[in-house]
C-alpha cells in the first residue's frame, strides 16, 4: 500500500507519515500544547489535508513534497543532476579525444612504419627506369633566342669533345644571329655554336666547350628495328626537362615531310620510325632509344589534331595523340659525320625534276622544263643514264610503293650517294624497271 493511501478508521483521513508523537509538558508543569485539563495526553490536532481539486487522490501519483524546505531540496537535486550531466559530457569528450590521440600514436608510443630495403628497389636491366638512369646524363636541353623568334628543344651528346646532335629546326632561329644555350642533366649551362646544319634532313650539330665528364650516348642500328619493339624517349616537352616517356615502334619506313612547303625550300624529307611514345613540342632533337639504351632515332615531328609537320617550335599546336616520328639513327649518323667533317651534308639524287602537282598515283617526271628552268631529266645525270624520260611515272622504289613525289624523295634520301636504286616506271601504258646509281648534291 502506498504511504499516502488513506486507512479506514483514521481521523480526518490524513496521510500516516504526517502524524507527530505526543509532546512532553513544559518545564513549569503546564500541560503540553493540546493536552487535556486533567493532564491526560491527547493527540495533537492534525494539519488540514491538502485540497483535492480533481476528486479522489491518485494512488499511483508520487508523494507530495514534504513541508518546510522542499523547494530548496529540489533545486539542489536539479543542480546536482545538471552538474552530473555536464561532467559526463566533458569527461566523454575529453576521454574520446585522448583515446583518438592514443590510437593515432599507437597507444602513446612513437609510430614506425615498415619499409622495404634499398635492395628491393633495384631496377632490372632493360627496364624503362634502368634505360633512363643510364642515358639521362647524355641528354641536353637547348634554348635558342634569335632576332625574330625563340624556342626550346632537346639534343644528345655525340662525343667527349662537346658535339651535340639535334634538329635543324631547333637551332634555326638563332643560326645566323642570336644565342644557343645548352643545359646539361647536372644543371651546368653553356653557350653553344653551330658546327653544321641541314634543313633537308632536319639535323644539326652544335658544340659546347669547357665541359668535362660528358656522357656520349651509344648509337644503335635502326635497320634492325622491328614494329613492336619497346622504345624510350627523353626530352623537354613544353620546357619540362628530363621527361621520360615510353611506348613501342608503331611503324618503320613511314614517309613524312616537315617544315616549309611541300616541294619547296626548307622541307625535311624523313623516312621515319613511327612511335606511340608520347612526344610533344620541346622533345625535338631528343633521342629515341631501344630497351638496351641505344639511340635508334632522333625525335623530329608529330602528327597532331591540327595536322602534321614541324610543331616543336609552336605553342599553338596540339599535344601528342600517339603519332610521333623519328629520323632513323643510321641516317642521322651519316649526316652528323658529314656536318662535322665537311660542314655540310650531301643528298642522294636521281637527276630528274618531279611534277609535285601531279594528282595521279605515283611520282611523275616533268614533261617540260620547270619555271625555274630545270630540265625534266638532267642530261648525263643518274636518271638519264638509267633511261628515264620526261613524263615517266615512277610507281615503286626498291619494291616499296610510291604514291607521290614527296614519298619518292623520302625513299631516295634514305640512301647514300652511290647506292643503286631500282625504280618501277610506267610509260605509255607499259611498265618497266630501271636501275639508277644515285648521284650527290649539296644543300
Amino acid at each position: 500500500m502506498s504511504a499516502t493511501e488513506e486507512r479506514p478508521g483514521r481521523d480526518a483521513g490524513a496521510p500516516q507519515w504526517w502524524s507527530h508523537p505526543d509532546r512532553p509538558a513544559d518545564r513549569d508543569g503546564a500541560p503540553a500544547a493540546g493536552g487535556a485539563a486533567d493532564g491526560r495526553p491527547v493527540r495533537a490536532p492534525l494539519p488540514p489535508a491538502p485540497p483535492e481539486p480533481y476528486g479522489a487522490p491518485d494512488p499511483w501519483a508520487p508523494p507530495p513534497a514534504p513541508p518546510g524546505d522542499a523547494a530548496p531540496a529540489r533545486r539542489r537535486r536539479a543542480a546536482l543532476l545538471a552538474g552530473a550531466v555536464l561532467l559526463a559530457l566533458v569527461s566523454g569528450t575529453a576521454g574520446g579525444g585522448v583515446g583518438a590521440l592514443l590510437e593515432a600514436r599507437g597507444t602513446g608510443g612513437r609510430l614506425t612504419l615498415p619499409q622495404v630495403s634499398d635492395a628491393a628497389a633495384e631496377r632490372a636491366p632493360g627496364s624503362v627506369a634502368a634505360v633512363a638512369r643510364a642515358t639521362l646524363p647524355g641528354v641536353v636541353y637547348i634554348h635558342v633566342k634569335g632576332p625574330r623568334a625563340e624556342g626550346t628543344g632537346t639534343g644528345f651528346v655525340l662525343d667527349t669533345r662537346g658535339r651535340i646532335l639535334t634538329n635543324n629546326h631547333v637551332v634555326a632561329p638563332a643560326a645566323s644571329s642570336g644565342t644557343i644555350t645548352v643545359t646539361f642533366d647536372g644543371g651546368q649551362t653553356r653557350r653553344a655554336t653551330v658546327v653544321g646544319r641541314d634543313s633537308g634532313y632536319d639535323l644539326a650539330v652544335i658544340r659546347v666547350a669547357g665541359v668535362s665528364g660528358l656522357r656520349p650516348l651509344t648509337l644503335g642500328d635502326s635497320d634492325r628495328v622491328r614494329v613492336g619493339d619497346p622504345v624510350v624517349a627523353i626530352g623537354a616537352p613544353f620546357g619540362l626537362e628530363g621527361t621520360v616517356t615510353t611506348g613501342i615502334v608503331s611503324a618503320t619506313h613511314r614517309p613524312i615531310t616537315a617544315g616549309g612547303t611541300a616541294g619547296g625550300d626548307g622541307v625535311s624529307y624523313v623516312d621515319a620510325l613511327q612511335t606511340d611514345a608520347p612526344i610533344n613540342p620541346g622533345n625535338s632533337g631528343g633521342p629515341l632509344m631501344d630497351a638496351a639504351g641505344r639511340v635508334i632515332g632522333v625525335n623530329s615531328a608529330i602528327r597532331s589534331a591540327s595536322g602534321t609537320g614541324d610543331p616543336f617550335g609552336s605553342d599553338q599546336q596540339s599535344g601528342s595523340i600517339g603519332l610521333g616520328f623519328a629520323i632513323p639513327v643510321n641516317e642521322a649518323r651519316r649526316v652528323a659525320e658529314q656536318l662535322v667533317n665537311d660542314g655540310k651534308a650531301v643528298h642522294p639524287v636521281i637527276g630528274v625534276t618531279l611534277d609535285m602537282q601531279f594528282a595521279g598515283d605515283g611520282a611523275k617526271v616533268l614533261v617540260r622544263a620547270s619555271a625555274r628552268g630545270g630540265a625534266p631529266v638532267t642530261p648525263g645525270g643518274p636518271g638519264d643514264r638509267a633511261g628515264l624520260r620526261p613524263g615517266d611515272v615512277i610507281t615503286a622504289a626498291d619494291g616499296r610503293p610510291v604514291h607521290d613525289g614527296d614519298q619518292l624523295v623520302v625513299v631516295i634520301r634514305s640512301h647514300r650517294p652511290g647506292d643503286t636504286l631500282r625504280l618501277t616506271v610506267e610509260r605509255g601504258g607499259s611498265r618497266r624497271t630501271v636501275a639508277v646509281v644515285l648521284g650527290a648534291a649539296g644543300g
